[in-house]
């Protein structure tokens, strides 16, 4: 293993004058140093008590910011053998914003998560009175409930892609329907082709199956058909995870030449494409009209992932997988190793909600573009200096900083009181630094104070103590 001296280290820091506190800005630095290849994983740091004498600091301070790089997994010691560089675990990270702790009083602009919608408290009312029919039986039905899986194939039949109830299963969740997707057809080594910036909580999947990740980069103009088809042909991607409707983080969405052209690669590459469509209702301005992703499917190697959390609401924890029916079933066995059935009481809540689609869609697209308008008034007006694209659906800004780290914003921004979602959260290996994703699932005044706090934190950095909200302030999820 490598060694740097103090010497060498203390040459590499670059610490503003000034810059309090001083072990955070060390350790800062040296993640900085880290994530710029400048300082190669695996190498091992000055003892704690030579790199503090050759800073003219305290120990103290020296041993404050190891312990900040350690918590932040850059850093790993063993008795004995001293400190060394490393790059954190994206599911084991303090970093990760995701794990985020209830009642801390921070704005969560790290979850894209709306609220219920008004039309919840009536469909759980039916529901519950629906319910004691279904007490009768066992209550496990690893397809899903014949209720639901009708209403749901109806509205892709309605959409233009015929599909018959035998072809929906009904996940716990979008997030459980990627799983047992993955679950059932990746191995370790298989290689993954995921877009970049992509949904965080894949790339976990494909890390916990020992996937190979593809990355193939997109913008808010959206993808390259000839770039996503190159991806798949060099790498023989086994399978291809896109989220063409509102894609999260961007916004973009794809057109239908573009889903043709991609869905024909993949026929030749003989790729499977599991398309995410969690986004799918929520057009919040007028778009071209698109067919889903499947209805370019001529050979069965689309599978489409569904989930109430957005449209209706993150709680009731149900999702679904449009395939073959062949598929279904497998994917129906392999969920006995997982979770055996979804609840039946939510499923018939969402049952329920699919009668109220289109009132769910415009309550949304009412609140969801006042918040959106009010997020993107708020940022020209504090940070003109960010750049984005003002995307036509969905629910999430994704912002270029205008210099810095997105990761270090994100943590004086907690200082501020905001909970962000940094860029490299979105990609692979530390990548999309100079990135910083934004929801406007917020209420409006939710948002506009949440901005006030950004711009602090871009402004000065961290300041002491956490602040707790007000209660008038608190958000609203």
């Amino acid at each position: 293993m490598r060694f740097l001296s103090a010497t060498q280290v203390a040459r590499l820091v670059d610490i503003p004058a000034g810059a309090r506190p001083y072990y955070r800005a060390l350790a800062d630095a040296v993640r900085a140093l880290i994530m710029d290849g400048r300082l190669p994983v695996r190498v091992r740091l000055p003892a704690e008590r030579d790199l503090a004498q050759t800073l003219a600091v305290s120990r103290t301070t020296v041993t404050a910011a190891y312990d900040l790089l350690r918590e932040r997994g850059y850093l790993e010691s063993r008795q004995g053998s001293g400190s060394w560089t490393v790059l954190p675990d994206p599911a084991m990270s303090a970093e990760n914003p995701w794990l985020s702790v209830d009642g801390d009083g921070l704005i969560p602009l790290h979850c894209a998560a709306p609220p219920a919608p008004s039309a919840l408290a009536e469909a759980m009312t039916e529901a519950v009175a629906d319910l004691p029919r279904y007490g009768m039986g066992h209550g496990y039905d690893p397809m899903g409930l014949l209720a639901l899986r009708e209403r749901i194939a109806a509205h892709y039949t309605g959409r233009g892609l015929a599909t018959r109830p035998e072809q929906i299963l009904v996940a716990t969740g979008s997030q459980h329907a990627i799983q047992l997707v993955l679950g059932l057809l990746v191995g370790a080594g298989d290689p993954v082709l995921v877009e970049s910036p992509t949904y965080p909580h894949a790339m976990d999947v494909a890390r916990q199956r020992g996937a190979r990740m593809v990355p193939v980069g997109i913008s808010h103009e959206g993808w390259q058909a000839d770039l996503v088809s190159c991806a798949m042909r060099q790498s023989a991607a086994r399978l291809a995870y896109l989220m063409p409707d509102f894609q999260n983080p961007t916004g973009a969405l794809m057109d239908d030449a573009t889903r043709a052209a991609i869905a024909g690669a993949a026929r030749r590459t003989d790729t499977m494409l599991v398309i995410d469509e969690t986004w799918s209702e929520l057009a919040l301005d007028e778009v071209p009209r698109t067919a889903p992703m499947a209805a370019f499917d001529t050979d069965s190697r689309m599978i489409s992932i569904g989930s109430a959390s957005k449209l209706w609401w993150g709680g009731l924890r149900i999702g679904w997988v449009r395939t073959t029916a062949a598929l279904a079933r497998r994917l129906a066995v392999h969920r006995g190793a997982v979770d055996i059935a979804s609840p039946v009481l939510e499923q018939l809540v969402v049952a329920r909600l699919f009668d109220r689609m289109e009132q769910t869609r415009a309550e949304r697209r009412r609140t969801l573009r006042a918040s959106r308008d009010t997020l993107v008034a708020g940022l020209r007006e504090r940070l003109p200096g960010w750049s984005f694209t003002v995307p036509k659906g969905g629910g999430t800004l994704w912002v270029r900083l205008d210099g810095g780290s997105s990761v270090a914003l994100a943590d004086a921004a907690a200082h501020h009181g905001v909970r962000l979602a940094p860029g490299p959260w979105f990609g692979l290996e530390g990548t999309l630094e100079g990135y910083l994703r934004l929801p406007y699932t917020q209420p409006p005044q939710v948002l506009t104070d949440a901005v006030t706090r950004i711009a602090a934190a871009h402004e000065h950095g961290p300041v002491g103590a956490r602040p707790r909200l007000p209660d008038s302030l608190m958000p609203m999820v």
